[in-house]
């Protein structure tokens, strides 16, 4: 361009071409040419597709893509899937490279409109992003599909996580009081899908459930819902729900219950704000230190977070909460309706005086369920002694236990689960019944020795007790010796 330039140039002060060629040392007709030429703008030139070794297979590649509209989205062909299969099926008569492929497969996608770009949104220090995943865990020994709440913060890309066996609005309101009061703050605005259990978008107009609203007026924060089928807006939670997915439940996790573990899970959190940022080369924790500093202060009390209902309770003292899972009360309240709290681990079970009866952990999933209340149950069968042979409590106990409890005496019977009852309301079922089992074994069914081995199994467990202490033989020498000289 800066000889064309020159040749117009010295066009314009009226010198001829055999000059002009002359002056700067070119052809003549080059000169002329573009003494001729009045538009200079540059002109976008059409793309010409070449042809490539990949052309012949190309109506094979394109009948597969169009199955793959009636297939599920995650089992459609990839381009590596494309390019494996096409070794597979032509054999030696198939050389094409991959990224060859990859480069067909990503115009034809272009060309059918379905790449499209996304708006980089820019987020402010103290805004937040939350949204569930779905993982699998073994829980208390059984395989368990667990759904994981994950708040984001996109302006560090600091991430919390808990555990639940739902997603209902008692898991979100948990989850996310757990973490306010784990970062000792709220944030400012939270971005939400349009998920049931926080409330719900339709076109202008959001219902929130009562009990998020409740939670929502408590700790005073907004909330917004991204567009439909503009995930780019929460884009940040999303890839924090894989990436969780990935590093914290691979491989898969093994807890004894949700509780405990979702203390681990915001302790985990933490750790992985030690590594750097995507984009700003700062470590997370570093970025995550200006989203604290953004947040707005904890309310005074804590939110309880828990939906009431008015149950009404069978023959049996039971009732049933999202017609399949069934709790038990104590028999003394059968016929009755009382009120229950649903929370996100937990059924709350409360009297007439409002004080709590007794706690049950919340069963999820599809199938029906039956959770028994031990407690109540051993406080029934105590008043009632004829009811051993049929109680669900007999059934709990393993053949040893069951048949020296059916050999004794119905007073000795009493006395034995009383004393059962009085361990399973200070240590829980488990550790009562085993320990009885321990028991009967050693022929030792006292009561100090069901009560002594009760709280030594817990003590164990716990570690407690189980420290070699100094070795004390020399003072048992030296003691045994002057008590043989005395006698």
């Amino acid at each position: 361009m800066n000889q064309i330039d020159q040749i117009k140039d010295l066009q314009r002060q009226g010198i001829g071409s055999q000059e002009i060629a002359s002056k700067l040392s070119l052809d003549r007709k080059t000169v002329a040419k573009y003494m001729g030429v009045d538009n200079f703008a540059e002109l976008v030139a059409p793309s010409v597709e070449k042809p490539t070794k990949l052309d012949e297979f190309k109506e094979t590649i394109n009948s597969w893509l169009e199955e793959d509209r009636r297939m599920r989205f995650k089992q459609r062909h990839t381009a590596k899937r494309v390019h494996e299969r096409l070794k597979e099926e032509y054999g030696s008569t198939y050389s094409c490279s991959y990224p060859l492929v990859q480069r067909y497969m990503k115009n034809r996608k272009s060309a059918r409109g379905g790449e499209k770009g996304y708006m980089e949104l820019v987020w402010a220090f103290g805004e937040a992003q939350a949204d569930f995943g779905e993982a699998d865990i073994i829980c208390n020994g059984q395989f368990t599909t667990i759904k994981f709440l994950t708040l984001s913060f996109p302006a560090s890309n600091g991430a919390y996580v808990q555990a639940f066996g739902g997603e209902t609005a008692e898991c979100v309101a948990q989850g996310l009081k757990d973490i306010f009061h784990r970062i000792g703050g709220v944030p400012s605005r939270i971005v939400f899908d349009n998920a049931t259990g926080v409330g719900r978008r339709v076109g202008e107009k959001i219902t929130f459930s009562e009990l998020f609203l409740r939670f929502k007026c408590h700790y005073g924060f907004s909330v917004s819902f991204c567009n439909p089928y503009s995930g780019n807006e929460k884009g940040n939670v999303e890839n924090k729900v894989g990436y969780i997915r990935r590093n914290f439940f691979v491989p898969m996790p093994e807890v004894s219950n949700l509780l405990d573990w979702n203390q681990v899970l915001l302790s985990q959190s933490e750790v992985d704000f030690e590594r750097p940022h995507y984009k700003q080369g700062k470590l997370i924790a570093e970025l995550f230190a200006r989203d604290k500093k953004a947040l707005s202060p904890l309310p005074e009390k804590p939110f309880n977070v828990e939906r009431h209902e008015r149950v009404h309770t069978d023959g049996y003292g039971k009732f049933c909460l999202e017609g399949k899972h069934w709790y038990a009360t104590s028999p003394d309240l059968a016929n009755t309706t009382m009120v229950v709290g649903i929370g996100a681990h937990g059924i709350t079970i409360y009297d007439q005086t409002g004080a709590i009866q007794s706690v049950h952990r919340r069963v999820y999933g599809s199938e029906r369920s039956d959770s028994s209340n031990y407690q109540t149950s051993l406080n029934a069968l105590i008043r009632r002694p004829g009811a051993w042979k049929n109680s669900n409590i007999r059934t709990l106990m393993d053949e040893s236990s069951r048949v020296c409890l059916d050999g004794v005496s119905k007073d000795e019977r009493m006395r034995m689960l009383t004393i059962l009852e009085s361990n399973t309301e200070a240590l829980g079922i488990e550790v009562a019944l085993s320990s009885l089992s321990h028991a009967i074994q050693r022929g030792t069914t006292d009561d100090y020795s069901l009560k002594a081995l009760a709280y030594r199994a817990v003590y164990e467990e716990m570690g407690i007790g189980k420290v070699i202490g100094p070795d004390l033989a020399a003072y048992d020498v030296e003691l045994m010796g002057k008590i043989e000289a005395e006698v």
